[in-house]
């Protein structure tokens, strides 16, 4: 019988694995509109249904919602990278086609979509959860109390029984440790959309059997995510009016950049649609110096441009990860949407940020007391691992022999699941 089941709930995709020992896991395939998959994208789309009732909506969950989406222009509500808000305590819900969600509300949803299109292939029987979380959550100033009692809330209404939290970088440690052919000291590296967390894990077999000893953790809420507001904010945003002034009665000032803050974070945009925030600017429009660009601005958030903006950051990014130039292509945005960008200045965008994720890398070893050299194996998971700039963090720090890669997508889910079928799982779980 199927004990424990691992959630990656993450902020670009989410993963479910479950495990039938304590060595066997799995990840829960999942059957959609948009096809088979074993992975889902963190997104909900929300399109009202006469057939349904008159306040009932249409909900569909990772692919399926962006097809949903994008052949309902102007119709659906489209929500991504839902975590995000998990520990903002200004996150007090969003309004969809007149109906509120609270984030509880919004993982709900979500996770049943995944339970209904993982069909007879979700584990009835399991009644233990694991659940991923970072070791900082992202956001301005963010309440992992309150993403935890959010969490915890959204997975009650689901049935399980027993409900388990364990930092992520800690679950990529167990499934990194089934490739040790001996004693090893691990740090894990994990790059996630919104965060990025370091764990330090010794491992040790004894008699036959694999023991871990948690050494220390360390995170920042600087990640993926962080990188495309960079390149949004000096690609996109001048062009939309970033920078500009307009007139207040006989003072020129200049439009308030918490504007450009909200729009750089593209995942956010949804939400940004309905604030005051949105409704002052698109009053601003008559009396800037600049119409144009608050226009332009005002229009690519009507039309729920944030996907396509989405796409178009994450080709140029992967792009500049294998070459010194990449095109950056955003139709949207008109003749100022086709730009040539240099790694060098991607690289000086981000130098703040990368400057942080080292910080954080060495208070892990520093509060520890490990010295690199005691570091026996790095692995790197998540897509922004492939960043140059970042794994150059770790190439000039250890051994390039030192460092490996693989499972970005799986592994966190899949040590989770593992995790759960330990019987000192106390011993991992983490208390808030």
């Amino acid at each position: 019988m199927t004990q424990a089941l691992g959630l990656d709930f993450g902020t670009t995709n989410t993963v479910i694995a479950v495990a039938a020992n304590d060595s066997d896991t799995q990840s829960i395939r999942f059957t959609s509109a948009a096809g088979e998959a074993d992975s889902m994208r963190t997104a909900l789309s929300f399109m009202k249904d006469p057939q349904l009732g008159a306040r009932a909506l249409k909900v569909e969950a990772g692919h399926a919602a962006i097809r949903q989406f994008i052949d309902n222009p102007g119709e659906c509500r489209f929500l991504q990278s839902i975590k995000t808000f998990a520990a903002s305590p200004l996150f007090q819900g969003t309004l969809v086609h007149a109906r509120r969600f609270q984030f509880e509300d919004l993982m709900e949803v979500f996770l049943k979509r995944l339970e209904s299109y993982a069909g007879e292939g979700w584990p009835g029987k399991a009644r233990r959860i694991v659940v991923g979380r970072p070791v900082h959550f992202a956001g301005a100033s963010p309440k992992p109390e309150l993403a935890m009692q959010r969490y915890h809330s959204a997975l009650t209404r689901l049935g399980f029984e027993e409900i388990h939290y364990v930092y992520e970088p800690v679950a990529a440690a167990f499934y990194f440790a089934r490739t040790l052919k001996r004693d090893a000291t691990v740090l894990v590296a994990d790059f996630g959309g919104g965060t990025t967390d370091y764990s330090l894990i010794r491992f040790e077999t004894r008699n036959g059997q694999l023991s871990a000893i948690p050494v220390g953790t360390s995170g920042v809420g600087i990640a993926g995510d962080q990188f495309d507001a960079r390149i949004i904010d000096h690609l996109v945003a001048p062009d939309i009016g970033k920078g500009s002034q307009f007139k207040s009665f006989d003072k020129i000032l200049d439009v308030p950049s918490n504007y450009y803050a909200s729009f750089s974070r593209w995942n956010q945009l949804s939400v940004f649609k309905t604030s005051k925030e949105f409704a002052d600017l698109q009053q601003l429009v008559r009396q800037s110096l600049e119409p144009e660009k608050l226009e332009l601005f005002v229009d690519l958030v009507e039309h729920d441009e944030g996907y396509p903006l989405y796409q178009a950051v994450s080709a140029a990014k992967i792009a500049l990860s294998a070459a010194d130039e990449a095109e950056f292509n955003f139709a949207p945005l008109g003749p100022a949407g086709q730009k040539r960008v240099k790694r060098a200045d991607f690289e000086r965008w981000i130098g703040e940020d990368l400057a942080r994720i080292e910080e954080a890398l060495e208070d892990v070893l520093s509060k520890t007391g490990t010295r690199p050299e005691a570091v026996d194996k790095v692995f790197l998971t998540g897509g922004t691992s492939f960043v140059p700039a970042v794994r150059r963090i770790f190439t000039d720090r250890f051994s390039a022999e030192r460092i490996e890669t693989g499972g970005e997508m799986v592994s966190i889910a899949h040590g989770l699941a593992l995790i759960g079928e330990r019987d000192d799982i106390d011993r991992w779980t983490v208390q808030d």
